[in-house]
């Protein structure tokens, strides 16, 4: 039996609308949004009785997914939103995209902050990150070819 595929990353929020927001801004697409909660679910995650609004966002090439989850019941236990990019465990997700001035421009007017600067790896690729909606770390690379 081999590995399929990445299903997606998952990306816990307390502003849920407003996330989904700066994604769509990115490029993503909203796939579907519900509220998952019952014994089955908390079998699943550990937490027991839970309630979670989550928000399925696709990349345009329909392989990738982000999960946006707001949880209701259990409040959430840790932040680490603010760590910076040497942090231990899950950080960041990076996106491909076409232009990265153009790209950066527009998700600053939805709050974006650039947290280094645009840097040139060789002559492959221009990179930065970015802290997007609650602080989430966010890369961004744009292909030189």
């Amino acid at each position: 039996m081999a590995l399929k595929r990445m299903d997606n990353v998952g990306i816990v929020v307390e502003d849920l609308a407003g996330t989904i927001d700066f994604f769509r801004e990115l490029g993503l697409e909203l796939e579907g949004r519900a509220t998952i909660d019952g014994e089955w679910a908390g079998r699943v995650t550990g937490l027991g009785d839970q309630r979670v609004e989550i928000a399925m966002m696709r990349t345009p090439d329909g392989h990738s997914r982000l999960e946006l989850s707001r949880f209701i019941t259990p409040a959430v236990v840790t932040d680490h939103r603010n760590h910076p990019v040497n942090a231990l465990g899950y950080l960041r997700v990076m996106f491909a995209v076409d232009d990265i001035d153009e790209t950066l421009e527009r998700l600053r007017m939805r709050g974006a902050q650039l947290v280094g600067e645009v840097v040139r790896y060789k002559d492959a690729y221009r990179l930065c990150y970015i802290r997007g909606p609650e602080g989430l770390l966010i890369g961004l690379a744009q292909e030189l070819s």
